[in-house]
C-alpha cells in the first residue's frame, strides 16, 4: 500500500494502535520491502512505514551520498535527513500516524541518527542497528525525551568500535536515554538483534498516546 508522497514506501496499518508506529529504514542496496519482516518480528501489531532511499550508488538505493566507505557527504546527509523528516510529517497527515519509532539498519540507522540530531521531534525514539556518527559537528539538540537502542557488532568490519561508542556518547550528551549493546557478530543482522530489540521494547518505552495521532 503506497500513497503519492515524496518517497517510495509501503505502509501497513496497525492491528495494535497502542504501539508506536515504526519507521523502517533499510541498508545500502535495500528497498521498502526489506525490513518489513524485521518490523513485524520486533513490534508485532504496530503500524509499519517502510521507506526507500532516494540516492543511488551504483544502482543501489541509499538514504544519502557517501564519498567513500565510512566517509559521508555531510551536506547531503543534512539535506536528505530534512527531506525524510518532511516525508514523515506528510505521512502523519496521510495515515494519521503519531511520531514513529525509527528502526534503521546500517545506512538506514545512520539517517535515523541524523534525523534525531537535526529534527528530533520527528521521531519518538529509535532502534539503530550498526549505526555510525552521521555528522562530525552536529547542532546542539535536546533529546531528553528520546529512548534509543544502539546495537553494534563486535566483529563488524565496516564500523570501528570507537565510532559507535562516539555516537552513543553524542546522543547521551544530548540527553537521550541510550542503551548500547555489542553482540558477538559482524555487520549483518541476526536473530540476536531481534531478541535484543524485543527485550528493549518490553521496557514499555515504545507505547504511544494515540490521541497524538
Amino acid at each position: 500500500m503506497a500513497r503519492d508522497l515524496s518517497f517510495i514506501h509501503r505502509f501497513e496499518p496497525a492491528t495494535r494502535p497502542d504501539l508506536a508506529p515504526v519507521l523502517l529504514l533499510h541498508g545500502t542496496g535495500g528497498d521498502e520491502n526489506d525490513l518489513l519482516p524485521l518490523g513485524r518480528m520486533i513490534s508485532p501489531g504496530a503500524a509499519l512505514l517502510s521507506v526507500r532511499g532516494q540516492v543511488l550508488e551504483h544502482g543501489m538505493p541509499r538514504f544519502f551520498r557517501r564519498l567513500a566507505e565510512g566517509v559521508f557527504d555531510e551536506a547531503d546527509v543534512i539535506r536528505r535527513a530534512n527531506e525524510l523528516a518532511d516525508f514523515v510529517g506528510a505521512a502523519h497527515e496521510a495515515y494519521g500516524l503519531a511520531a514513529p519509532l525509527a528502526l534503521g539498519y546500517s545506512n538506514g540507522a545512520n539517517i535515523a541518527a541524523a534525523m534525531l540530531l537535526l529534527r528530533p521531534a520527528t521521531l519518538q525514539g529509535g532502534i539503530l542497528l550498526r549505526a555510525m556518527v552521521p555528522l562530525a559537528q552536529p547542532p546542539e539538540v535536546d533529546l531528553s525525551n528520546q529512548s534509543l537502542l544502539l546495537v553494534s557488532g563486535q566483529h563488524d568490519p565496516i564500523i570501528p568500535p570507537a565510532n559507535s561508542e562516539r555516537l552513543a556518547a553524542m546522543l547521551t550528551k544530548a540527553g537521550a536515554d541510550v542503551t548500547r549493546r555489542v553482540l558477538p557478530i559482524g555487520h549483518q543482522l541476526s536473530q540476536a538483534d531481534v531478541t535484543v530489540a524485543r527485550e528493549w521494547l518490553a521496557r514499555d518505552k515504545a507505547t504511544v498516546d494515540i490521541t497524538s495521532a
